[in-house]
């Protein structure tokens, strides 16, 4: 009988899949990647047409010592890595590691398969093929490209900055993405804006329905200011307020997409509070095989790293079979679910299921942790509900009249439930429609208040995770193995820093921004660096040459470089003196960066190691006690205006304080660009900075 060996990436899988092939086949793993570009250069042959070096990665030798010994036993190998480009690369690099490529007397295959379940292994048994050497260039071009922009601008951050400090491809234009929101919070000047909102009683009920303010019939009126609503309520005074027009209709919820990596991602950090990096790290258990009781080791979902909401055609029929029989056949859709459209989709994966819709959340809580249960609960949900019919909603839509203007009303009523029996949206809320069912047109109501409020225009909300990869995703920066690893660098290297789910970024991080954004303007373009990503993707399907790429690409680099390492030089990165004395040696303590950010260290060191905060004087006092206002730094690294007197002084300011007081409140006003806002967000009053520069 013919040997078999199946050598996979990850050691969870090997259990998993070994069950599945009889006692003829032999499966072993490489635990990811086993040869790279070396750390201690950059490791491309610029000289020779960019060709990449690659060396066995450290501690890697043991494992291909043990797989070449499995190699010389099989007939037959199979190279079974994950189904995505990282996967076809550690293939090709296992071929070359092991000299497959040179041997005669033994068969060598590449096969993937999107999930670790019987059918799925044996299936790819069946259809074996060749590397696809263009996803191994499409991955062997975005490492070089990663790695000669990280090894040629490193170390000018490095000289300028601080050792440790890193720049990336795509880390350094998600670090401009969140300073460029930290920006536009801080310019934002809000804007005053009023609400009329009047309550109104049909006949003798004594609950009120509540309309709100339109303007005139066929055009909106936003009410600006306290003029605008006193010029409104006056026109008010006296008027009848009758029903001019009952509109009742349905309104359909559709169901949503199965799970991409993207969605998976913002859906985890939003319902469940999880990090991409925890959700990633989860969803790699659940794919590679949990012990499930009763039925062994069982691959729970199928591959993670997906960008396409394609469902296998026995997958989608096993999911309509499952809902037609636990929820009834109203509720199974008819054809195939929705498909999200776009240039960036790879389409080769499914989307990110049950392996086994039958397998509910409920029949392996006990065999999963906490977090494995709440995250596979929600992809089954999710799944289950893409394969239903959509959600209805009965719909009552009424105009009321009250002389030249008009009030709204609206509410919905859910009539069938649909997909939302499995899954509903957290946020998801819908009012009764009941109380407006009697309303008919020409109905005069009574008018038991009018209530006003003042409001003001928010600034764009600071990125959490979630918003960050969708945001990445819209713009097409990265693809879905990159959104976890390049937010969880920028955390490590403390340009960002979060806080209540909050992305912030550090002084650190403004200030590796601003090299980048001066220096290398292109690196940390938005629109360059997703066109890079689609020339990638066309590497990947054949269209485009990866050292075509290359050679656009690092030319352009090198003069960038060697422009900045000029600038640079002529800028003196000497170490700037304080006018605070060391109390241990009495010379000037010097400003030094710290991981973050800022710290005041003696200039003596080593003989003198003395250190302390460095506080940063705003150049404004303290509008609660008179004292010097000082630039402090949380735990996490985000800046804020505190008082030097603290902790007897609690003032706090996350805008810099002006020594101008508010003339409508008394309150103390921030700066904010051009403007001066009032602290106090009830009143809001906002003037021109004269001393803005």
């Amino acid at each position: 009988m013919a040997k078999y060996l199946v050598i996979v990436e990850s050691p969870a899988k090997v259990k998993t899949i070994k069950k599945f092939l009889g006692s003829n086949y032999e499966v072993d793993a490489s635990g990811g990647h086993v040869r790279d570009l070396p750390k201690s250069q950059m490791g491309i042959d610029v000289e020779n047409d960019y060709e990449p070096k690659y060396i066995t990665i450290r501690g890697k030798g043991d494992v291909l010592a043990r797989l070449r010994k499995e190699v010389k036993k099989a007939d037959v190998i199979y190279l079974a890595t994950d189904p995505d480009r990282e996967g076809e690369a550690i293939s090709w690099h296992l071929m070359k590691a092991l000299k497959l490529d040179e041997i005669k007397d033994k068969k060598i295959y590449r096969i993937s398969f999107n999930e670790i379940t019987k059918n799925a292994v044996k299936a790819s048994l069946k259809a074996p093929r060749e590397i696809d050497m263009n996803l191994v260039d499409a991955q062997q071009t975005r490492r070089i490209l990663d790695r000669m922009v990280g090894y040629s601008i490193s170390p000018l951050l490095w000289a300028k900055v601080k050792r440790g400090l890193s720049a990336g491809r795509v880390q350094s234009v998600a670090l401009r993405m969140i300073c460029d929101r930290e920006e536009e919070i801080s310019r934002f000047v809000p804007e005053e804006f009023w609400e009329l909102e009047a309550d109104l009683l049909d006949g003798n009920s004594k609950k009120p329905l509540t309309a709100r303010f339109y303007g005139r019939k066929s055009r909106k009126m936003n009410l600006h200011s306290r003029a605008d609503l006193d010029r409104v309520l006056k026109e008010l005074e006296g008027q009848p307020y009758v029903v001019d027009e009952v509109s009742r209709g349905e309104r359909y919820k559709k169901a949503p997409l199965p799970f991409t990596t993207s969605t998976l991602q913002q859906e985890a950090s939003k319902a469940l509070n999880f990090s991409t990096q925890k959700t990633m790290r989860l969803a790699q258990q659940l794919y590679e095989g949990v012990e499930v009781k009763g039925r062994g080791t069982i691959g729970l979902i199928t591959y993670l790293r997906t960008d396409s909401t394609r469902i296998a055609e026995e997958a989608d029929q096993a999911a309509r079979a499952y809902i037609e029989a636990s929820y009834g056949k109203n509720y199974a859709a008819a054809g195939e679910g929705r498909k999200a459209g776009g240039a960036k989709i790879q389409d080769a994966h499914e989307a990110i299921r049950p392996t086994d819709i039958s397998l509910t959340p409920v029949m392996v809580k006990e065999s999963l942790s906490r977090d494995q249960f709440r995250l596979y609960q929600l992809i089954w949900k999710r799944f289950a509900a893409s394969r239903m019919k959509p959600a209805v909603y009965g719909t009552v839509s009424v105009a009321v009249k009250a002389g030249e203007y008009y009030f709204h009303l609206s509410a919905s009523r859910l009539t069938f439930d649909g997909f939302m029996s499995v899954y509903v949206d957290e946020d998801e809320k819908e009012n009764s429609g009941g109380s407006l069912d009697k309303l008919t047109e020409g109905k005069e109501l009574k008018l038991s208040a009018l209530r006003d409020s003042q409001h003001f225009t928010q600034p764009p909300a600071h990125y959490t995770e979630a918003s960050l990869v969708k945001a990445l995703e819209e713009q097409g920066i990265g693809r879905p193995s990159t959104y976890a690893p390049t937010i969880t660098t920028i955390l490590a290297r403390h340009y960002v820093t979060k806080e209540n789910r909050n992305l912030y970024v550090t002084e650190l991080g403004e200030v590796v921004n601003r090299i980048m954004k001066e220096n290398f303007p292109s690196i940390v373009d938005i629109q360059f660096t997703a066109n890079l990503e689609l020339l990638l993707d066309g590497i990947g399907d054949g269209s485009v040459e990866w050292k075509q790429i290359v050679r656009n690409f690092y030319p352009d680099l090198e003069v960038a470089v060697k422009q900045a390492q000029k600038e640079l030089e002529s800028v003196t990165i000497a170490d700037e003196v304080s006018d605070e004395v060391c109390e241990l040696c009495g010379r000037n303590m010097v400003i030094k960066y710290g991981p973050h950010g800022k710290f005041l260290a003696c200039p003596g060191f080593p003989e003198c190691k003395n250190t302390k905060p460095y506080l940063e004087k705003a150049g404004v006092t303290c509008p609660s006690c008179g004292g010097q206002i000082v630039i402090k730094k949380t735990k996490k690294g985000r800046r804020f205006y505190g008082c030097e007197n603290s902790p007897r002084c609690d003032f706090m300011s996350w805008q810099k304080p002006s020594e101008v007081r508010c003339p409508k409140c008394g309150s103390y006003m921030v700066e904010r660009g051009s403007r001066l806002v009032c602290a106090n967000e009830q009143c809001g009053h906002s003037m021109k900075n004269i001393n803005a520069k």
